[in-house]
């Protein structure tokens, strides 16, 4: 329940609900929409993209001399996790036609259709299969069904969302492949929402024109992951899968194309090889790595290893210089600190609204303008809620939602959702969410083509660890759409690129050369990477047990 310091809080909410809800109620607007030099001003003064810190010149590798993200151009600037000269490549322990490296909703996809064209696939995954961030996504996923709607739309949408620096070929395979990933996960046996009639029921989300966000209540990731997990466990024929075992490097051959990768298991800590003709990348994000210190919304195991791996055998990075961060991240109870707080409650008329009780941003704002919104409001308006640790947040008047869609509606809606928060005694019908900005996608990644095709030959990368689709900011719900219609181009494509390569002599030569590299640039670093898993040992608890260890006390 909520400290009785926020009770005064709490009350100015409440006092001002009606006022709020008649407008909305009126088709009013409560509150404009900025324009794009108002958004231009936020961004620049309140996006933690935009703070000098935020970025560094990276010094190696294919992106040399470009700014990336701090964060990342630290994992990039790393050592690898194998020695190269221990590895017999001439004697693979597997071998398949394509080598999937992640198990979640891109990679999982990929295998189906790469089944249906004829090609085995091993799916190197970390954790479990659907240990994802495509299992926790809860809104919804964008697609343009609707007489009123169209690709065309869908396309401008995302585009402006993106500020016009998306890669037009993508977006336009994003959107114009929708509809049909609408139909065809429904036939694999996702059961979408629709009204009385059975049409689909479809919302708003920040940034879009036209109602075209498709859910499974609030469990929609959790729903389509599991649909594609029963697809892949029903072909082990086809389909391997290794599960705790992440690819740490990937393995190119005479000519420079990619042919599998090196495996590393969790359990045992040994390493197998795999020869591939062809390699998929669906590892997803960096997410935790808690770029800028932000709590995350992302999974256990989104720690950027496609990234590392694909930048050492030379694929070139897209947009690494941009970080998402959804506005609604949970900031009490603070158990929970970073726990998403989807979208799709602003889409049903939830508003964010201050100490006063006052909304001061159109709630459907592009998600990096919403954050600094939100930003601003704390920082230098000063009219933020402050929790018992010193945080700051915003209130998510959920309760609004009540009165505007009729009573029950979060109970059908959004049933994870309020029974996440009744386990703190809060009861979203009737009190708001206090919510921060929250680490939330990888704008950018490795560039791809529309076919998923990377400037490696026989590489291919899919979702979240490919960039250029979402430019530099990603609505909500494209991401969905994203690895269910990349991950099908990737399977098509490497099954047919696989029918007719013929790989020459294996090699692990990059990654002695990028060490090399690291050498001649005269770049010092204890860093390992891939990250594999989070760390989180407190730095004084971490020395602590370093000096335990070498002092022999530790056994």
């Amino acid at each position: 329940m909520y400290p009785e310091y926020m009770k005064e809080s709490l009350n100015k909410v409440a006092q001002t609900r009606n006022k709020r809800f008649e407008l909305a109620k009126s088709g009013k607007p409560v509150y404009p929409p900025m324009s794009a030099e108002e958004r231009e001003k936020v961004l620049n003064k309140f996006h933690p993209d935009y703070k000098p810190e935020a970025r560094r010149k990276i010094r190696i590798g294919p992106n040399k001399g470009e700014h990336l993200t701090t964060e990342v151009a630290d994992m990039l600037e790393s050592h690898s996790r194998i020695k190269t000269e221990l590895f017999d490549l001439t004697r693979p322990d597997y071998e398949t036609d394509i080598l999937i490296i992640g198990g979640g909703g891109g990679g999982c996809a990929a295998a189906i259709i790469a089944k249906q064209n004829g090609a085995k696939s091993i799916i190197s995954t970390k954790l479990r299969l659907g240990d994802a961030n495509s299992m926790m996504s809860q809104g919804g996923m964008q697609a343009a069904v609707k007489p009123q709607d169209s690709p065309t739309l869908h396309y401008l949408d995302a585009i402006g969302g993106g500020h016009f620096d998306n890669k037009p070929e993508l977006v336009r395979a994003l959107t114009e492949d929708g509809p049909d990933i609408v139909k065809w996960l429904e036939e694999l046996g996702v059961v979408w929402d629709k009204d009385e009639e059975g049409s689909m029921q479809v919302l708003h989300g920040g940034g879009t024109s036209r109602k075209r966000m498709h859910s499974c209540r609030d469990y929609t990731g959790a729903i389509i992951m599991r649909t594609l997990m029963d697809e892949v466990r029903n072909h082990p024929d086809k389909i391997t899968v290794l599960e705790f075992m992440p690819t740490v490097e990937l393995v190119l051959d005479n000519k420079g194309r990619c042919a599998g990768g090196i495996l590393y298991n969790l359990e045992t800590e040994e390493y197998f090889t795999v020869k591939a003709k062809a390699t998929i990348i669906a590892t997803g994000g960096y997410g935790r790595l808690h770029i800028r210190g932000y709590d995350t919304t992302n999974h256990y195991g989104a720690t950027g290893d496609g990234l590392v791996i694909a930048y050492r055998a030379g694929a070139k990075l897209l947009y690494m210089d941009s970080v998402q961060y959804h506005p609604t991240g949970s900031i009490f109870p603070e158990q929970i600190a970073g726990f998403l707080i989807t979208e799709k409650i602003r889409g049903a008329g939830g508003q964010p609204v201050n100490k006063h009780g006052e909304l001061f941003v159109f709630p459907r704002e592009p998600r990096d303008v919403e954050s600094s919104a939100f930003i601003k409001e704390c920082l230098e308006k000063k009219n933020g809620i402050e929790t018992p640790s010193g945080r700051l947040g915003i209130w998510l008047d959920s309760p609004l939602i009540e009165m505007l869609q009729g009573e029950g509606y979060i109970n059908k809606q959004f049933p994870a959702m309020h029974r996440q928060f009744i386990r703190y005694e809060i009861d979203i019908t009737k009190e708001p969410m206090l919510v921060y900005p929250s680490l939330h996608y990888q704008n950018g990644g490795v560039e791809i083509n529309a076919k998923c095709e990377t400037n490696i030959p026989g590489l291919y990368v899919v979702g979240e660890a490919s960039g250029g689709a979402h430019g530099r900011n990603r609505l909500m719900g494209n991401s969905v759409l994203d690895y269910n219609v990349f991950g099908r181009r990737a399977g098509e494509y490497a099954a047919k690129y696989a029918k007719s390569v013929k790989l020459g002599r294996l090699s692990l030569k990059h990654v002695h050369n990028y060490e090399n590299e690291l050498k001649k640039t005269k770049i010092k670093t204890d860093r390992i990477a891939p990250v594999l898993l989070p760390f989180y040992t407190p730095e004084d608890v971490r020395k602590r047990q370093l000096t335990a260890h070498y002092e022999g006390t530790l056994r």
